[in-house]
């Protein structure tokens, strides 16, 4: 019987449309006439078999190279629209639409529920001091995890009996459910994906097969360590289940806050207080330092914001190829709660005062005139 419907016209698009132009009208047909956007409408059903079997012949470069010479696709008249489909989403027209729908992973994660699962990463928040950031140090600390349980073996099943195969899946971990023309798997309710069930659950670990158990480890915590690092100790997370691998832990570092010291990368960077003495005369103070005190020496004329380095008392790079310095930012006190003799001799100070004792005071007032602000 001749064919009296054009597949192209069928899924609207033109004879010399590329496979991914067919693919995309397909979708979008699909998706159009599916059951849950028709609500079972027997001639949307009907509509969606004839775009299912145009498809099935149009994405397939070969048959379409034959039905586009012929008009079929095995030396017969194409017909057949009342055809329906059976069998694997992976093996029929409806696999493109299966993956755009629901993705690849429901499938696949029931049927992997029998084989090893890895166990699951920890982290762990670490608080460290500035200190122990500048040498490294040794950690140890305290936290528990899921081991597989020793009175089952990690079954979960009693002493004395086992796991049974699932009833309803008959061990498949899956189940496929009808849905009009649709067929489709999804995991077994009964078993969970597991494909067995436990009649005699594990009285230590109540049939799940795992219990928590307080682990301490000591960790070595490198120098240059700073907020937001994270750590990989292998194989100290979660056990696995099946016999899969142990999963990691992570020791996430936060640095505290310190008395004296901000971190700027490598460097150090704190704030000393010195008098108006010191700062116009020049001095050498005693600054801490990570490493413990140290001298300093202001020079002469020294204002409030200015910067002096120690270099080599910063932080070291986790890498070890370099040391950071320390940054000493000048804060110029003003004195408060003067003497009769300190003011006396202050302002006979400022008597004495010119330009050059002031060049700052000085370029401000010429600017004021300049400007006409005078």
């Amino acid at each position: 019987m001749p064919m009296s419907t054009d597949l192209y016209e069928i899924l609207g698009v033109s004879k010399s449309a590329s496979q991914d132009e067919i693919r995309k009208a397909y979708l979008k047909l699909a998706h159009k006439y599916h059951p849950d956007k028709t609500g079972g409408d027997k001639e949307a059903e009907k509509k969606l078999k004839e775009i299912n079997a145009a498809y099935d012949i149009l994405k397939n470069p070969e048959k379409r190279k034959q039905y586009d010479q012929f008009g079929s696709t095995d030396g017969q008249p194409f017909s057949g629209f009342g055809q329906g489909f059976g069998g694997d989403f992976g093996e029929s027209p409806f696999g493109d639409l299966f993956d755009m729908l629901f993705g690849q992973g429901g499938r696949q994660g029931a049927r992997s529920a029998n084989r090893p699962q890895p166990g699951h990463d920890l982290e762990y928040e670490l608080s460290v001091t500035l200190e122990e950031v500048a040498r490294g140090c040794k950690k140890t600390i305290s936290f528990s995890r899921p081991e597989t349980c020793g009175a089952c073996g990690g079954s979960g099943a009693a002493k004395g009996s086992s796991p049974e195969t699932c009833p309803q899946c008959r061990g498949a971990g899956e189940v496929r459910m009808a849905h009009g023309v649709f067929s489709m798997s999804q995991t077994c309710p009964r078993c969970r994906g597991a494909g067995r069930i436990i009649t005699r659950p594990c009285q230590n670990c109540n049939g799940s097969g795992q219990v928590r158990t307080k682990r301490e480890l000591s960790i070595d915590i490198p120098a240059g360590v700073d907020s937001g690092n994270r750590l990989r100790i292998a194989g100290e997370g979660e056990a696995g289940r099946m016999g899969g691998a142990r999963g990691d832990l992570y020791i996430r570092i936060r640095v505290l806050r310190h008395d004296f010291f901000e971190r700027m990368g490598l460097n150090l960077v704190c704030e000393a207080p010195i008098t108006i003495s010191q700062a116009a005369l020049g001095a050498t103070i005693r600054v801490p330092t990570i490493n413990g005190m140290a001298d300093l020496k202001i020079p002469a004329g020294a204002q409030t914001g200015t910067q002096l380095r120690l270099r080599g008392h910063g932080l070291p790079d986790m890498r070890g190829y370099r040391q950071g310095d320390q940054l000493v930012v000048i804060q110029v006190e003003t004195p408060q709660k003067l003497s009769r003799r300190q003011r006396e001799l202050l302002e006979e100070f400022e008597s004495l005062s010119n330009n050059r004792t002031y060049p700052k005071c000085d370029q401000f007032k010429n600017k004021i005139k300049a400007t006409g602000h005078a």
